[in-house]
Formats: structure tokens, C-alpha cells, sequence
């Protein structure tokens, strides 16, 4: 094999047709996902949960986006009517089987998401796409889980899904061209921006934006100043539209536990090493809007 052979990147030869999406979590990305999948995109969604009541939630969230956006004039040529017509909401993982593209966006756990990969290789077609929406997990060790590395890819969205413009892609060692032209094609479909990154910790997204939340918190921790002050500077200073620990409250605690977490694993440095103060919180259960606490106090 020559050296041309192994540096010249692969150019893709299709783009595969995506006529049915699958989504697997009913909690705010995959609720948020399966929304714009089916108003903007226009596509059948099926959403798989394995709680009925987080289906339900998920409904009634969906519809009430929905009704929103649609009062601002931001759903296009659909209708809230239209858009909810083309969801089904199922605890029956073998409904995904019809699917030309399944989107995981369960829990941030690499084990679960695995055994999840691992699965939908034996319900879904072997043509058929699956990509996770981790913000920080290895997409190359999911990959390697499905059985169809080829076929995994990385579809990183931002929060709040129908509203930011964003898509990180990310492609694995061995994510084919095609599938990578392929979930681009169909993000910009969608109405959204892409990105793509390379699969190392954390990607371009949390690589960046993670220690910078991190280093707020060590900020608060070692007595710099206080949350307000620290968010304050960011805003008015640096005019980021949302200071760095409402973000990390917006986002949870856990969840950026877990990323700095993957961050300091993966790359064996002290500079992605999480404060201990965003482990007391996470150890207290104050993880942030969600939880009604984190580095702020929310109604509920």
C-alpha cells in the first residue's frame, strides 16, 4: 500500500436516503431532537423511552414547543398539528427496526450507551445509521459496541435543540465517508450548522467550553469571588450571553462531572482535573436547574 493510499481522506461516493428516524431517550435532547427531526425535517420520528411517564412528558414538552415557536412564525411551512402527526412515542425498542437513522440520547454513561449500541445491531437493518449524541464519549469504543463501526457516527446537538443552530459531528476511526455526508446532509435539512471533529475527549465543543466552566468553579472555590461575580464578569467582560455557572447549572452538574471526567481520563493531564467544589455538589445532589439547586437556587 502506498503512502498516498493511507493519507489521501476518503471522499464519499453516496449519500444514503434517510426516510425514518429513530430516537432513543425521551429526556430534553431526545425530546428536543425528535421535535426538530419532525418539523423541520419533516420525517417520521419514532421515540423509544423505557418509562411511560418520560413519553408523556416528552409529549406534552413537544407539544407546548411547538405551540410556541409556531406563535413566533419559526416552524416554516408546518404546523404543530402536522409535526406531532409524524411522532410515534413507543416503549418497544422493535419499532425502531424501520429506521434509516437511530439518535441515542440516553443517560452519559459509556457502559449503557454501549449495551444500547449493541442492541439496536441486532433490531435495526445493517444499513441503517446509529449515532449517539454524546457531548464527550468515545465514538470509536461505541462503534467498536455496534458491530457496524462504519455506520456510527457522533451527532453532538446543543441545548435547547430547536433553537440552537449547532451540530457537532464527530466521526470514529472508522466512520465511513458516506455516513459522515450523509447525517451532514441531513443536519443542514434540518436547518442547523455543522462542525466536524475528530473523536478525542470532549471533542472541539467540551474541550473548550468545560475547563472554562471548571475553572469558574476553582474560582468560587478558592475564594476568587462568588458566582455572581465570576458570571457577571464573563457577561459584561467578555459578553458571553450567559455567565459560565448558570451555564453549568442549565447544563447539570453531574453532567459536567462527567464530562471533566472523560476530559481528565483521556488525556492523563492535571488541567482537566474537576474542582472539588463541583464534586461536593454533584456528592449533595445539587446538580443545577434540574435539581433546584446548584450554584443558584430555582423554583420549581
Amino acid at each position: 500500500m502506498t503512502t498516498d493510499t493511507l493519507t489521501k481522506p476518503q471522499q464519499p461516493s453516496s449519500i444514503h436516503t434517510i426516510t425514518r428516524v429513530g430516537v432513543v431517550g425521551a429526556g430534553q435532547m431526545g425530546s428536543g431532537i425528535a421535535q426538530v427531526v419532525a418539523s423541520l425535517g419533516g420525517l417520521p420520528v419514532v421515540m423509544v423511552d423505557s418509562a411511560s411517564a418520560q413519553l408523556d412528558k416528552a409529549k406534552a414538552g413537544i407539544e407546548k414547543s411547538l405551540a410556541k415557536l409556531a406563535e413566533k412564525q419559526k416552524l416554516g411551512d408546518t404546523t404543530p398539528e402536522a409535526s406531532l402527526e409524524r411522532l410515534t412515542f413507543s416503549q418497544s425498542f422493535d419499532d425502531l427496526a424501520s429506521c434509516d437513522l437511530v439518535i441515542e440520547a440516553i443517560v452519559e454513561q459509556e457502559t449503557v450507551k454501549a449495551d444500547l449500541f449493541a442492541k439496536l445491531n441486532a433490531i435495526t437493518a445493517p444499513t441503517t445509521i446509529l449515532a449517539s449524541n454524546t457531548s464527550s464519549i468515545s465514538i470509536t469504543r461505541l462503534a467498536k459496541a455496534s458491530g457496524r463501526p462504519d455506520k456510527v457516527v457522533g451527532m453532538h446537538f446543543m441545548n435547547p435543540v430547536p433553537l440552537m443552530a449547532l451540530v457537532e459531528i464527530i466521526n470514529g476511526a472508522q466512520t465511513s465517508p458516506d455516513t459522515t455526508a450523509t447525517v451532514v446532509a441531513l443536519a443542514h435539512a434540518w436547518g442547523k450548522t455543522t462542525a466536524v471533529a475528530k473523536d478525542f475527549p470532549g471533542f472541539i465543543s467540551n474541550r473548550v467550553l468545560m475547563p472554562l466552566i471548571n475553572e469558574a468553579i476553582y474560582a468560587v472555590y478558592e475564594g476568587v469571588g462568588t458566582p455572581e461575580a465570576v458570571d457577571t464578569v464573563m457577561r459584561l467582560g467578555m459578553n458571553h450571553p450567559m455567565g459560565p455557572l448558570t451555564l453549568a447549572d442549565f447544563i447539570g452538574l453531574d453532567t459536567c462531572l462527567a464530562i471533566m471526567t472523560v476530559l481528565h481520563d483521556g488525556f492523563k493531564d492535571p488541567r482537566f482535573r474537576p474542582c472539588p467544589l463541583l464534586q461536593q455538589y454533584v456528592d449533595a445532589g445539587w446538580f443545577g436547574k434540574k435539581s433546584g439547586r446548584g450554584f443558584y437556587t430555582y423554583n420549581s
